[in-house]
């Protein structure tokens, strides 16, 4: 059995760290918003140029990182975000923003496709459930700092360096930076044995031609339904709170912090359950639970119950991403780029899904929720088709 070598495993770990530096999207709106006279709607730009990338380039790097290799495809994406990071050097305007985050997106893209595989590659095929999970614990903890980094401690570095120029903020991402080089430098200097498929290089074609494997196809969707529903929840619970609970809209904002937490809690226990559970048992049931405290959120009849139901959701959905990427990899371990790239450009899921659960919240308070039942319920026959297989 592989044994693990942390020399080798704590750079890739720190990996995901530097993934969740995309997370500072909602950041770049809210400070520009308060120093410039740019329109809310043009400050959607922001995210737009950094998450387009994961429909349009996600399978083409699973491709080229079939040829090239995980390490140096993911060192690739390191080096882009660290562009991205350092890019406002250049001034606090819209523009330099917008081309700071589509670096940010494109390198974040390269990361999410290389950075899960390879983990895979570097620890015991019967802990990668347990090791992706504690994967999104470290991202998810770098979802939680760096907004707070960004806004408080950027402008603290700032004050230091005793510049009185607008956009204190960015000195908080050029710390980040920082991380970034350094995770760059790290994992430069280790050797990982890749495993390598005995088989043609994976080309786009033979990539798309896996969604014609009925069980690929399936564990794909999941991947753009659970993302939807993660975003979802972020984007439209503070609505929910507002207009079911009559929760104002400044204590509402706390909810995506609750949130955030509890997939910190929820990904850190996975991972150390995984260790023990079968990862198709752990699947179901994180979808059950998920379905059932959906259900309660639909009608709960207060605040206080309702703050302690998003916990649950959150614990709910926060390993369903890492097990359903484990368990098709685990299945198909020598179309692992492939899956990857696939698996990654249905994050798009994020983008389709709050949608439509905005637009039936404006119809019926409850319908959102009802309709993310519907998403979750897919989950479940997923789970148990994981299960049979």
């Amino acid at each position: 059995m592989k044994k693990i070598n942390p020399v080798v495993l704590i750079p890739v770990l720190i990996s995901f760290f530097v993934v969740s530096f995309i997370d500072l999207v909602g950041t770049g709106v809210d400070e520009l918003k308060q120093d410039s006279d740019t329109p809310q709607y043009v400050l959607q730009l922001i995210p737009f140029v950094a998450l387009i990338w994961f429909f349009l380039l996600s399978v083409p790097v699973g491709v080229w990182q079939d040829r090239v290799g995980k390490k140096k495809v993911l060192n690739y994406g390191i080096l882009i975000t660290f562009a991205g990071l350092v890019f406002p050097v250049f001034g606090n305007t819209l523009p330099v923003i917008l081309v700071a985050f589509a670096l940010l997106g494109i390198g974040n893209t390269i990361l999410q496709v290389s950075a899960n595989p390879l983990l895979v590659d570097v620890v015991p095929a019967n802990r990668a459930s347990s090791f992706l999970s504690f994967s999104q614990f470290i991202k998810s903890l770098g979802s939680m700092v760096g907004p707070f980094f960004a806004g408080m401690v950027g402008p603290w570095l700032a004050r230091l360096l005793r510049d009185d120029s607008p956009g204190a903020w960015r000195y908080g991402l050029y710390a980040f930076a920082l991380i970034s080089i350094l995770s760059w430098m790290w994992l430069s200097l280790v050797k990982i044995e890749e495993s390598k498929p005995d088989r043609e290089p994976a080309s786009l074609n033979s990539c798309f031609k896996l969604l014609g494997n009925r069980f690929i196809l399936l564990m794909v969707l999941g991947i753009f339904v659970v993302v939807g529903i993660d975003v979802a929840i972020n984007s439209n619970i503070g609505t929910f709170l507002s207009g079911k609970l009559g929760v104002g809209e400044e204590a509402a904002k706390y909810a995506k912090s609750l949130y955030f937490l509890a997939k910190m809690i929820g990904t850190f226990t996975g991972a150390l359950l995984l260790t023990r559970l079968h990862s198709g048992k752990f699947f179901l049931g994180s979808a059950i639970l998920l379905v059932l405290a959906l259900l309660v959120l639909a009608f709960t009849p207060n605040e206080t119950s309702a703050w302690v139901i998003i916990f649950i959701v959150s614990l709910g959905a926060s390993n369903i991403f890492p097990l359903i990427f484990s368990i098709t990899v685990a299945k198909y371990p020598d179309r692992a780029n492939e899956i990857s790239g696939l698996m990654m450009m249905a994050i798009s899921g994020g983008a389709v899904i709050p949608f439509l659960v905005g637009w039936f919240m404006s119809i019926y308070i409850n319908g959102g929720i009802l309709f993310l039942v519907g998403c979750t319920i897919y989950l479940i026959l997923t789970s148990l088709k994981s299960l049979k297989v």
